[in-house]
């Protein structure tokens, strides 16, 4: 094994061991410490970041994953407050999911732990080594972050104003650590790392997290890309489906919870395709629609079966008419990412089978799709959007970084 990710793997399992023994109340101190020194430290954070801003425009980076690598003192300010929601959040570890006492006395508990070491992969987005760090600081598991090469400068920039919060608190610094080493080989390498990982999470594109999943022999949780659809139902409210598909595929474009995908109703089409368009056009958003949409708008380009199942993190948006529910619901199924999908209608049985029959971490009726997030949901941060169904679905928070241990107490039992 490379012998730098060794090292990093050892401190880790002692830094775990170190924080299972502070006390809640000890970890969400030494967070709101932490918060406090992200936002102190935020001019050598920005200076850092405008390096690798400058670097990935030269090489000429699209504007969408410009913006995902952009920090300002805005976007500071909310992952620190973010680790501050954490701070606040009651822990699960040590809650009792499920206890039994038998016959003979003996007690038996499943109560939630710590993972321990927990390793994050990541591109494009600095934000995710405080989040990341935050969330797993809280539920007492050491965290190991591997970013990407486009925004090392701006990670390292944050990574060490955390460890030095961590040693000004007297608490392990080791809590978390990056690798500096960006190379294909040392992430790969990363993925093998049974003896010191205990869990590994991908967040990024589809290369990456296939990436991920087909070479890992840690056991991985899947974030998954977004190819979000909006559903305007026939007994849709047509100016509420314009400003919210507006918001969903404008308000950011390169994020997984944008809207990709526009599903219409052939009976709504001819009244919502132009007013969503009108409101798209302040944003120079290029729809890709079938036939149907296109003789209602002619300037909408022609859509191939590969637009359908794109996740563009572009001013691009794609259209599909449809006859009935049943069809919205078959061609969502077939071609989301299983990430978040909403309808807008005024029709509550609609709705109530839309949220029933989608099969999406995240089903919404009447509201963007934006919303998708651990700090929306209430989290205080997010690991990543879990798309798969094992362990964890949606928005990872708190209680999705932890496992569980069985505890029993006896008084001499044995079995017969």
């Amino acid at each position: 094994m490379n012998e730098y990710l060794q090292t990093l793997g050892e401190n880790a399992k002692r830094a775990a061991a170190a924080l299972g023994r502070l006390t809640d109340g000890e970890l969400s101190a030494i967070l709101l410490k932490v918060a406090d020194k992200l936002e102190s430290s935020a001019a050598d954070i920005l200076a850092a970041n405008a390096g690798d801003v400058k670097r990935a425009e030269k090489k000429g980076v699209s504007a969408p994953l410009v913006d995902r690598l952009r920090l300002n003192e805005k976007r500071i300010a909310d992952f620190s407050e973010g680790i501050r929601q954490i701070s606040c959040l009651e822990t699960p570890v040590g809650q009792t999911v499920y206890s039994y006492v038998k016959e003979n006395g003996l007690k038996i508990e499943e109560k939630r732990v710590p993972f321990g070491v927990i390793g994050i992969i990541f591109e494009s987005r600095p934000n995710v080594a405080a989040d990341a760090f935050g969330l797993c600081f809280k539920t007492a598991n050491a965290v190991i972050l591997r970013g990407g090469s486009d925004a090392i400068s701006s990670n390292t920039a944050i990574v060490n104003a955390v460890r030095a919060a961590l040693r000004e608190c007297g608490a392990p610094e080791n809590a978390v650590q990056l690798v500096e080493d960006t190379s294909r080989e040392t992430a790969k390498e990363l993925m093998s790392m049974r003896k010191y990982l205990d869990l590994l999470i991908p967040r990024g594109g589809a290369g990456l997290i296939r990436t991920v999943t087909e070479n890992a022999s840690v056991p991985v949780i899947e974030t998954g890309t977004g190819n979000c659809h909006i559903y305007v139902d026939e007994w849709a409210d047509v100016g509420m489906a314009a400003d919210i598909v507006f918001n969903a595929k404008t308000q950011r474009l390169g994020t997984c919870n944008t809207c990709e995908s526009l599903v219409v109703h052939e009976k709504i089409a001819e009244k919502a395709l132009p007013a969503i368009y009108k409101k798209l056009k302040e944003k120079d958003v290029e729809v890709r629609a079938d036939e149907p949409a296109r003789k209602i708008c002619p300037e909408f380009k022609t859509a191939t079966e590969e637009d359908f199942a794109t996740e563009y993190l572009a001013a691009v948006l794609s259209v599909k008419t449809v006859k009935s529910l049943d069809e919205a619901i078959d061609h969502i199924n077939r071609y989301n990412t299983k990430h978040s999908d909403a309808i807008i209608t005024q029709n509550a049985a609609n709705a109530e089978r839309f949220l029933n029959e989608v099969d999406a971490a995240a089903v919404y009726v009447n509201a963007s799709t934006r919303f998708t997030d651990g700090f929306e949901f209430g989290l205080g941060a997010e690991i990543g959007i879990s798309t798969q169904k094992l362990h964890a679905r949606g928005p990872m928070g708190l209680r999705e970084l932890t496992s569980y241990k069985f505890i029993i107490r006896g008084n001499g039992q044995v079995r017969g």
